[in-house]
């Protein structure tokens, strides 16, 4: 059978619908490729949040056209947010391009390799015309639910809807993605179940907007509890799942009942990653955020309040069009006032048909780079002020394999989400172990097992 080849670019959640994919692909016969020099289909799953990301992938598909010449029978095709708003245009583009689906279709990417490679002529494949689907599909959230899972996998991710309903200014994801659609909580809970069956110990969810899940579809329950809430205490009562966590929330639909749950859940992990975007009223308003820095202020002393050893991270953007110096200060303020324990930080990036590429006062690149150095200088002051305290101590990892950097040791996540690499042995893998912290970068963390 034909060998596949995927390459994610993105989100956690392209790496869900990767996977996805991948699951149907190798559910037909068809095996996983060490690399794409060994591939008969090569697929790139794009992301249109920056234009950075979408010209890697438009790099690699050009640099994988002497591939096509080299092997013409080899289907080459894009997924995703840049295939969803690009669609035609890319096959215009590239003609060695054989396949275009947008983020409502990954569930048919397994029918259309199907019908290009039982179509294929080495002698007419020059002549192929590509397949192109951007449709809008009704239910297409319920189709991403089975996984491909590594061997001794112990984390995973879970996605729940897909959509945002938001339209901040600066975002083309309502139109990459569609608007807010949820997955029914038993659909999700199965899910889980199944996940915790094949030896998963911690999940993630996933959602543009994850707190918004189900506001739409399903009624907040007697006790007053959101769609969203509900679903963690669903969660909370599977034996064997030991750890949840979420990404990415709005601090808008962060409300009373989701504050609580962090101080009620034993399994809901203490870390929140809540994006803030910008340090400025006048910004955020620019952005369509539709909350000030003093609620976004009062929401993490809301968080602290029930849970102390809430472990914060962030997205913020910097120059955005119209930020002036004192407005970019106004976020510097806001960082150190928090004292996040990470961020990602981003410079603007225009977006093709989003209201912020249309306004006045775009930032040069050369400020926005200065912004986003500068920034990065003070997490890495606060990382190093913070670091000290945490030497000495004993925390609880999963650990979850080899270490990225150096395979003869382990890593592991506390569920603060700090990263934790120590001398371990295959058999701890999938174990909730306490480790002593011995030493710090700031962000990465190493410790000795404590042995009981």
């Amino acid at each position: 059978m034909p060998s596949f080849y995927i390459k994610t670019y993105g989100c956690q959640m392209n790496e869900r619908d990767s996977e996805q994919v991948a699951r149907q692909l190798r559910e037909r016969g068809y095996a996983k490729a060490a690399s794409e020099g060994e591939a008969d289909v090569i697929l790139l799953n794009t992301c249109s949040v920056r234009d950075m990301a979408e010209q890697k992938a438009l790099d690699k598909m050009k640099n994988l056209q002497g591939c096509k010449k080299r092997k013409p029978s080899l289907v080459l095709g894009f997924m995703g947010c840049m295939a969803q708003s690009r669609g035609q245009e890319l096959a215009g583009m590239l003609p060695g391009l054989d396949l275009v689906v947008g983020t409502q279709k990954y569930h048919k990417v397994a029918d259309y390799v199907e019908q290009l490679l039982s179509r294929r002529n080495p002698d007419m494949d020059n002549l192929r015309q590509a397949i192109v689907d951007t449709a809008e599909e009704p239910g297409s959230q319920n189709t991403v639910r089975d996984h491909e899972l590594r061997q001794r996998q112990v984390t995973a991710f879970v996605s729940i809807m897909q959509g945002c309903d938001m339209h901040c200014s600066f975002c083309i994801v309502p139109d990459t993605r569609g608007g807010e659609r949820s997955r029914p909580i038993p659909d999700i809970v199965a899910e889980v179940r199944e996940l915790v069956s094949n030896g998963i110990k911690e999940v993630t969810l996933l959602g543009q907007i994850v707190n918004h899940y189900g506001r739409h579809e399903f009624p907040a329950d007697a006790p007053g509890r959101s769609p969203f809430v509900q679903l963690l205490y669903a969660l909370e009562e599977i034996d064997g799942l030991e750890r949840v966590r979420f990404t990415s929330p709005h601090p808008i639909g962060f409300k009373a009942d989701l504050v609580r749950a962090l101080g009620e859940l034993e399994k809901l992990c203490e870390h929140v990653h809540l994006p803030v975007q910008s340090g400025s009223n006048r910004i955020l308003k620019a952005m369509r955020r539709a909350y000030t820095a003093e609620r976004y202020l009062q929401l993490v002393n809301e968080i602290r309040a029930v849970c102390p050893e809430m472990a914060l991270t962030t997205d913020i953007i910097v120059g955005f069009p119209g930020e002036t110096e004192e407005d970019y200060l106004e976020t510097r303020k806001l960082v150190e006032t928090v004292q996040f324990d990470n961020a990602f930080i981003f410079r603007y990036s225009e977006r093709r048909n989003t209201p912020a590429a249309l306004l006045p006062g775009q930032v040069p690149e050369e400020i926005r780079e200065t912004r986003n150095q500068d920034l990065l200088g003070v997490l890495d002051t606060i990382a190093a002020r913070k670091a000290p305290s945490i030497l000495g101590q004993t925390v609880e990892i999963l650990v979850e394999g080899p270490s990225k950097n150096n395979a003869a040791r382990l890593f592991g996540r506390t569920r603060g989400n700090k990263i934790v690499i120590f001398e371990g042995d295959e058999r701890h893998r999938g174990q909730l172990l306490p480790v002593k912290i011995i030493d710090s970068t700031g962000f990465t963390f190493y410790g000795d097992p404590v042995i009981y």
